[in-house]
């Protein structure tokens, strides 16, 4: 077996060295120039949706203002005022949000730091208190909610600052509303891999089994308004283009 292998490695290396490597080589169009963030900082050619300052970016469903508390760099979940959303709508990105639960817990499974994260205002990863707090498995923090459970749970205590970074990939849908191919999302959980370009089944649904059904290319970034006073900062998004 040793003498195959070794037989193997010296034809491919004899191989490598005919012909024109140049016939393989790649030189235009280069790609473009992003400079890299940091812990609080994001891309270049990142769109900052929450800076610490103002909702300037957002508004709720009726259109209004967004009414959410915002101070010391963060905004938090006003109860009862309602969902709000990117007055910009989103097809493919990539999305870095940080969000925190209180730290003072009320509460416990789903009652307890409840928020949502929508792509595209239908498609949920789940924001949740999931630290020593059992609930179903695909309705915990990180999920795709009821549709995938996340590999891991990967949650901090509460009052502290979580991260996710998501790459979604919007659906694409035919001129006469039948589907060309699914949404796709990947999920890093406090830089832990929990979703794995896990392929959506529709929209997420509280109650019963989801089904595509055709929608604009691009639609809001949509952060629920639960009840509970969950936080959120440095939040920004990647425009990642057509395919």
């Amino acid at each position: 077996m040793v003498v195959g292998i070794l037989s193997l490695t010296a034809t491919t290396t004899a191989q490598q060295s005919e012909g024109d490597p140049s016939l393989t080589e790649v030189w235009n169009p280069e790609p473009t120039v992003v400079t890299p963030g940091s812990a609080m900082m994001p891309p270049s050619d990142a769109i900052v949706l929450f800076d610490g300052a103002d909702l300037s970016n957002w508004q709720h469903l009726d259109g209004k203002a967004a009414q959410w508390r915002v101070g010391e760099g963060a905004v938090t979940v006003v109860a009862g005022t309602g969902d709000i959303q990117t007055r910009q709508p989103f097809g493919d990105v990539q999305l870095h949000i940080e969000w925190r639960t209180p730290t003072v817990v009320e509460g416990d499974g789903q009652g307890r730091g409840n928020s949502g994260v929508f792509l595209q205002k239908i498609y949920e990863v789940q924001v949740l208190d999931s630290f020593q707090n059992r609930t179903y498995a695909n309705g915990q923090a990180a999920s795709v909610y009821k549709q995938y459970m996340p590999l891991v749970n990967a949650s901090k205590k509460p009052g502290e600052w979580q991260v996710y970074d998501i790459v979604f990939a919007a659906p694409r849908f035919h001129d006469d509303g039948s589907l060309v191919k699914p949404a796709y999302v990947t999920v890093l959980h406090n830089n832990v891999l929990v979703q794995n370009h896990v392929e959506l089944r529709g929209p997420t649904l509280y109650i019963g089994e989801s089904s595509y059904a055709a929608h604009p290319a691009k639609q809001s970034l949509l952060l629920q308004d639960h009840g509970n006073p969950v936080s959120y900062r440095n939040i920004w998004i990647r425009e990642l283009g057509d395919d």
